[in-house]
């Protein structure tokens, strides 16, 4: 063997202990457990995709996705409201607080033909718990379809605001 190719191998015997490989596959342990939040979840009642069409929105179905990820907890949903793309609020679509058991979830639709949310609408939802849960997945799913053509896309929540469990 040649002086290079065992210096090579002394520094990865070496560096060996020090390597880890990527997480792929496996479970991590740190995670928030949390007592409220309240998200900001964009959703796009219509967007452009045709520069041929400036004017003309390519209409969407929207769908406000709402999944308790706790396996053993209830979350109640406080509030979850619509708001266009200058922030008016459109709608209000919880009139009394709604639980959603352990891993279960619920749906808001804002049909294709609801076209006042703009391009920049919104919902804020704000959910709450008595004992701190994993966090809930929320986001909106899109789709819609014009002559041939189909589009579909998910955006997920983002906290804005938030209590961590202790």
């Amino acid at each position: 063997m040649n002086k290079r190719y065992l210096i090579l191998l002394l520094f990865l015997a070496l560096l060996a202990p020090t390597l880890q490989p990527p997480a792929f596959g496996r479970a991590t342990t740190s995670f928030n457990h949390w007592l409220a939040q309240t998200v900001y979840v964009p959703l796009y009642s219509h967007i452009y995709a045709d520069e041929r069409y400036k004017d003309k929105p390519f209409l969407l179905t929207a769908t406000l996705s709402v999944r308790n990820t706790d396996p053993e907890r209830t979350i109640t949903l406080r509030k979850v409201n619509y708001y266009d793309s200058q922030g008016k609020l459109l709608q209000k679509y919880l009139e009394k607080p709604l639980e959603i058991g352990p891993l279960g979830s619920t749906r808001y639709i804002v049909r294709e033909s609801e076209s006042k949310g703009g391009s920049g609408a919104k919902f804020l939802v704000h959910w709450d718990a008595p004992a701190q849960v994993t966090e809930p997945i929320i986001e909106s799913i899109m789709i819609g379809t014009k002559m041939q053509q189909g589009i579909s896309f998910i955006s997920r929540g983002r906290v804005i605001k938030g209590t961590t469990a202790p």
